[in-house]
Parts: C-alpha cells; sequence; structure tokens
C-alpha cells in the first residue's frame, strides 16, 4: 500500500467510488486524535460497513478485508470523528436583512436550507442541532436528508421556538400592531407552555427550544430581562421530559440562565452574563453550557453592511466581552460545555472557526474537541451513536492536513468528510451527490 504525504489520501480497492456507500470500508490513518480517550493515536484503523463502524483497531492488529475498499490517509494529516454542532440555524441567512426577511415565505427558507445543509456538511459537521426554525422547516429539511434526497448533516430539530408574547425568539417584534400577527410558538401561562410544546411534538421536532432572556437579534427585548416565568419554564421542560425530549433555553442574563437551570432544561443557549452562583448551580445540576463565541466578529465586522439593526449592533457590542469573560470561567470551574456557533447569525460553512476561539478563551484543544464530538453526543442523549467511533458508532469522519492540537485554526477547512460511511470529500474536492 503506498500512502501519500499531507491530506492527500489513495482510495482504491474493488472500484472505489465516493460517495456511493460500500458494502465495507477500510480506513486507516497515522495520527487519529480520540477524543473520547483524550489522546492521540497512531497508525489507526476502521473497519465501516453499510454506514456503520464495524471495528477499530491498529494497523498492524487490524487488517483491510477482502475486498473492502481502502481509504488511507499519510503521516502530514490527522483524522477525528466528524463533528457535531449544537446550536444553528440552517434556513436563515446572515446576509438578510431582518425587514427583507419578512417577504421569505416557509418555502423559500426551507430551500434555503438545503443549501445551507450542504455548506455545513462540507464543513465537517456531521451532526447539528437545529433550534428555532419557523413553520417546522428544519422537521421537513430533516427528513429530506435522512431520506438521501438532498446532502446534509444529521439534524436534530426544534421546529419553532416557545416563549412569551413580544419576546425573543417566538415572536415577531418587527411588524407594526395593526398587522395583528403573533408567532407561532409565543404562549402565557404554562398551560399553554405545556399547549405549545405538545403541539411541536405532534409536528415531529425532536427537541424544544425556548427563550428565558432577551436576545441580540430581536427587536425591543433586553439581554439582562428574564422572559417567562418560573413556572411557565418549568411546565415546558416538565411536558418535554414527559415525552422523551431534552429542552434548550435561550438566555444571556443572568436570571434568566439561571430560572432556566431551576426549571430543569438541558442546555442553556449563549450563557452570556454568568455569575460564580449561577456557574456552580449549572455545575450542580449538570446542565450543558452552549457558548457562541466566535460570531461576534462577524456581526461586528459585516453586520452594518449586512443591514442588522442599529440595536442589534450595540447589544452585540455590549455583550461580546462578557460573554467570553463568562465562557473562560465557566471552563475553569469544570461546568459542562459543548460546541454551540449559532451558525445563521453568521454565514453557515464557517462553523469551524469557532475552534481556535475556544481554546483562544480557555479551553486546551482536547476539550474543545470534546465539546463538539462526546460531550455534544452526550447532552443529545446521542452517546454510542455519534461523536464516537467504536463498534456500532455512525462511520462520520473528518481529516485535515497537520495537527489541530497545534494549530486550531485548521478545523476552518477540513479536507475530508465521511458520513455514514459516505464520502463527500476527499482530499479538499466535493465529492459525488455533494456536488
Amino acid at each position: 500500500m503506498r500512502i501519500l504525504p499531507a491530506l492527500t489520501a489513495i482510495a482504491f480497492a474493488s472500484g472505489f467510488t465516493a460517495p456511493a456507500l460500500a458494502e465495507t470500508t477500510y480506513l486507516t490513518a497515522d495520527k487519529f486524535v480520540d477524543p473520547a480517550a483524550g489522546k492521540t493515536i497512531r497508525n489507526a484503523a476502521f473497519i465501516i460497513t453499510d454506514g456503520k463502524v464495524t471495528a477499530r483497531g491498529t494497523k498492524s492488529s487490524l487488517k483491510a478485508p477482502e475486498g473492502a475498499d481502502i481509504i488511507a490517509f499519510g503521516s502530514g494529516s490527522t483524522l477525528m470523528p466528524g463533528f457535531i454542532d449544537m446550536h444553528v440555524h440552517l434556513t436563515g441567512d446572515a446576509e438578510d436583512p431582518p425587514y427583507y426577511s419578512l417577504s421569505f415565505s416557509d418555502e423559500r427558507m426551507a430551500i434555503t436550507g438545503v443549501k445551507n445543509a450542504k455548506l455545513t456538511l462540507l464543513a465537517g459537521f456531521t451532526t447539528v442541532r437545529n433550534v428555532g426554525a419557523e413553520s417546522y422547516g428544519d422537521v421537513a429539511l430533516r427528513d429530506a436528508i435522512n431520506e438521501g434526497d438532498v446532502p446534509g448533516p444529521r439534524m436534530y430539530v426544534s421546529g419553532p421556538p416557545v416563549g412569551i408574547v413580544g419576546g425573543h425568539c417566538s415572536d415577531n417584534n418587527l411588524l407594526p400592531s395593526e398587522y395583528a400577527l403573533s408567532g407561532e410558538g409565543v404562549a402565557t401561562g404554562p398551560w399553554e407552555f405545556r399547549a405549545q410544546v405538545r403541539e411541536n411534538i405532534k409536528y415531529g421536532v425532536d427537541l424544544i427550544k425556548t427563550c428565558s432572556t432577551g436576545g441580540v437579534f430581536s427587536k425591543g427585548t433586553a439581554l439582562g430581562a428574564a422572559q417567562g416565568t418560573l413556572e411557565e419554564l418549568t411546565a415546558a421542560a416538565e411536558e418535554a421530559h414527559a415525552r422523551g425530549l431534552k429542552i434548550a433555553s435561550h438566555a444571556h442574563g443572568t436570571i434568566g440562565i439561571r430560572n432556566a437551570i431551576l426549571a430543569g432544561v438541558d442546555t442553556i443557549e449563549h450563557a452570556s452574563i454568568l455569575d460564580d452562583e449561577t456557574i456552580q448551580l449549572a455545575k450542580e445540576r449538570g446542565v450543558w453550557l452552549s457558548m457562541d463565541i466566535y460570531n461576534t466578529e462577524y456581526t461586528l465586522s459585516e453586520g452594518e453592511k449586512n443591514g442588522i439593526l442599529q440595536e442589534s449592533l450595540d447589544k452585540e457590542r455590549a455583550i461580546s466581552q462578557i460573554q467570553r469573560d463568562s465562557f473562560t470561567r465557566a471552563v475553569k470551574a469544570g461546568v459542562k460545555m459543548v460546541f454551540g456557533s449559532d451558525s445563521g447569525v453568521y454565514p453557515h460553512g464557517l462553523n469551524g472557526n469557532q475552534f481556535s476561539r475556544m481554546v483562544q478563551f480557555g479551553m486546551t484543544p482536547m476539550q474543545a474537541l470534546q465539546a463538539a464530538t462526546v460531550n455534544a453526543a452526550d447532552a443529545l442523549g446521542k452517546t454510542g451513536i455519534v461523536g464516537c467511533v467504536e463498534a456500532g458508532c455512525s462511520a462520520d469522519f473528518v481529516a485535515v492536513t497537520g495537527n489541530p492540537l497545534e494549530d486550531m485554526s485548521l478545523l476552518a477547512d477540513v479536507g475530508f468528510v465521511m458520513k455514514e460511511g459516505v464520502v463527500y470529500k476527499l482530499n479538499g474536492d466535493v465529492q459525488g451527490d455533494a456536488l
């Protein structure tokens, strides 16, 4: 077998044609970063059958099955499990001005999602959690990907968020009162919160999204102001958990973060303004934090050009450093963390830019990789299915030229992407159905 240097891989034997799913693939790499073990494995080898890992070992202990397709990475490359982004909005684009976006039909947003799903997959994110989409467009996109109609990451979706009148994520605050329109997920009181959760479940969501504070991109909401009473948030969490679903809460301000944790949510999105007491509460309750500490750079550099409201730009300037300081303190305290980029606020496909910022603001490179693999899988309730490479795990892999544990910026441009045993990107070139 001849191994090429750098990212270049040889794919050969039994007429390999990516991304047609081969019955058996033998995948090897001189360096494999194993986030579950927290170490780099030399001369790693994997056998993949029908989209799942069926065996792992080393090139000396695990030989290629007869007739298998072989993909072999050289010494200049690093192989890793496929990444998981726990906070995306695939049906929206950062470049679309807020008021102009009011003209988009549900069908148009779903088609936008098809485009962005492909970009996300090619960036190495083989699994995503879509936390907020109008009219269940994310449900439709998830199903289309699962059926093989369009290429994209494995999706876990929330549908329309559930929240208060005039609040962030559930209501439409851009239209004046004469339109008399409310958002899909608006609820008042614990029983209405339960009813909205039930409706989302009826239409096929995988998780529930709520909001317990205001947000950067919603008109008239304050980041530090709590949204929803503790009783309302608890009702939503109880209803989700009773049906076997997890619940995420958008929360910037300390009181709203604390309310969401006390209500029993599973993940806090953004978690911008943390104090020591709230950090300790999150740690005690085992709540995951998903903190998007890269996207502020895009918003502040490109937001005005994209037509972002001045109010939103002001809120972004006010919160960005506070959130990054909170991230550093949460990491030092040992709070459970996952990777969440909030792509859609910035262009899809740039998700990997956040890895280097997570290291810059306190994580080790291995911790950042764990946040986007084993930690995220645990937070999803999908341990042993995604973010892993043991027998029975989905065969999701990415590779880059160089060593990301020395330079995390390499993860912003991966050269190899495999999802469920299908190769979508090889040696930097898009393959097959993703073309």
